[in-house]
């Protein structure tokens, strides 16, 4: 389909789901797309800075909560993941090929690049140890392993204890630091 900006956007003619607009009417795919398209420049003026809202836990999820405010909720947006082929993908894939007609990423794809780039910033074994765990879970899960709601369980995951984790990482702030500071190497 054609949108506004005059570039075609593709999406699965053979997925049967029904959006929701903000007012509760219900809406085709290709609607939800009109709808989303036009509304993402409330959200951010250009590619650059949706890179940059999205690569930091805090803005990212200010980002969604707006969204999903204007009725693109999570789920909505996991049906427009799926519309487009995207289901292996970031959720900023599916606002950037909206917006931008950016071909989606594989979110494995996105974590090889990422651990390409944090070897010169990580120069502690420990630390690139910690970062890899976590993008192996946003490989698998998705984008919500890196919200900073997250961090609690996944140090717990892999260090058993939260003191354990500290002697490993150093102080709560540092460990908050490498957590959300490798993120912007996924969106380069």
């Amino acid at each position: 389909m054609k949108l506004a900006d005059g570039k075609e956007r593709r999406i699965q003619s053979m997925v049967a789901t029904t959006f929701w607009s903000a007012d509760g009417k219900p809406m085709s795919a290709a609607q939800f797309l009109e709808s989303l398209f036009g509304a993402l420049p409330e959200f951010f003026r250009d590619e650059d800075q949706l890179r940059e809202i999205w690569s930091d836990p805090a803005t990212r999820k200010a980002l969604l909560e707006g969204l999903a405010e204007k009725g693109f909720g999570r789920e909505a947006l996991a049906e427009m993941q799926k519309a487009i082929e995207a289901e292996d993908s970031d959720l900023y894939d599916v606002l950037a090929y909206v917006a931008y007609t950016r071909a989606p990423i594989l979110r494995s794809e996105r974590a090889t690049r990422a651990k390409a780039g944090l070897h010169d910033t990580y120069k502690s074994n420990r630390h690139l140890a910690f970062v890899e765990f976590v993008l192996d879970h946003y490989v698998e899960e998705g984008v919500d392993e890196l919200d900073i709601e997250k961090l609690t369980p996944l140090l717990r995951l892999k260090y058993n204890a939260i003191a354990d984790a500290a002697a490993e990482l150093g102080s709560p702030e540092q460990i908050r630091q490498t957590f959300v500071g490798f993120q912007k190497y996924l969106y380069l």
